[in-house]
């Protein structure tokens, strides 16, 4: 496979090139993309030195898969011109997400939709895939009806420029300001921009995306995103409604034997989910799984993941997989 990761050189590229080397995914041909301003520099990839290359030498070299994380307007301009000369691109902004004739792809989930003329291949939200992995199993044992969620964000799902600001604010240095507020010993219930209904980008991103990867829009979700001063790690409190009755320890099995989701669930021995365990794992991990005594058939759980590796890297790099082994590149 000749292979090209865009954005190379951000905080989710270069997460991207330790997923597809801990993978050993098969690259024959590795190519390096990023902006103008990081041509020429260098990038190690499994003890190899590469040199950063430009968009446009990248599509005129053709690789099969193109990985992309390089924000919205980068992958609406330059991902149609890779899949003009028969790349086929997983895209991890959300230009494509909602576009109806894209497929949003979580493997576990949905990756039996992809076809070969699938070119351009949308990656979901953080947020939603550690969401959905949890959702999905019991949705089909149960049929969801109405889901809350509120989540607790890292700053790295913010960017480089976020945790700067944390890890400055902890040393009492004066420093760029990825965010309005102070977020260090703070809560920001603000993640992406404000949209015309209250809600933030973010929030519908959530409410929207499950309802299209698991093909079924009889469900809604209402969400809140708050992002908090940890490091690495997306947490999530989430309230769902079925149609149906559940037993707690069935629910507990269906988790368990859904590929890629850990249950950590012991109030006994302190047992749950907490970022700091989940960094630099790829699991989905839920615990705090009880009923909600105040509705009918409702439950409450808490989801936990590392936000950029099965939240962003590994499920780009599983599509990938997925494609390899199923010769649809």
């Amino acid at each position: 496979m000749k292979v090209a990761v865009v954005g190379a050189t951000g905080m989710v590229g270069e997460v991207m090139l330790k997923v597809l080397a801990e993978r050993d995914f098969p690259i024959s041909e590795l190519l390096l993309v990023a902006s103008e301003r990081s041509v020429g520099k260098k990038l190690s990839y499994k003890g190899q030195e590469y040199t950063i290359i430009g968009l446009a030498d990248a599509v005129q070299a053709k690789p099969d898969i193109a990985i992309f994380s390089a924000g919205g307007d980068t992958s609406l301009e330059w991902a149609p011109q890779f899949a003009e000369v028969g790349t086929t691109v997983i895209d991890n902004s959300s230009a494509w997400r909602m576009d109806e004739s894209k497929k949003l792809v979580v493997p576990e989930i949905n990756a039996n939709a992809l076809t070969k003329e699938d070119k351009i291949i949308a990656n979901p939200n953080c947020s939603t895939i550690q969401l959905v992995m949890a959702l999905a199993p019991l949705h089909k044992k149960y049929q969801m009806k109405r889901v809350v969620i509120s989540t607790y964000q890292s700053v790295s799902g913010t960017g480089v420029k976020a945790v700067r600001q944390l890890e400055n604010e902890i040393a009492g240095v004066k420093g760029e300001m990825a965010y309005p507020y102070p977020i260090s010993r703070n809560a920001l219930p603000h993640c992406d921009v404000f949209l015309e209904n209250g809600y933030t980008k973010e929030e519908m991103k959530l409410a929207r995306e499950p309802q299209k990867i698991l093909d079924d829009r009889s469900f809604s979700i209402s969400a809140t995103a708050v992002r908090i001063p940890t490091a690495g790690g997306h947490s999530e409190s989430v309230n769902v409604e079925f149609h149906s009755d559940f037993d707690l320890n069935e629910v507990r099995r269906i988790l368990n034997e859904t590929p890629g989701v850990t249950v950590q669930d012991n109030p006994d021995t302190n047992t749950y989910p907490m970022p700091i365990y989940a960094h630099d794992k790829d699991e989905v991990f839920v615990g705090r799984i009880r009923r909600d005594e105040t509705q009918r058939n409702s439950l409450n759980m808490w989801i936990v993941s590392d936000n950029l590796r099965k939240g962003a890297a590994t499920n780009a790099v599983q599509i990938a997989e997925y494609l390899v082994q199923n010769q649809l590149v």
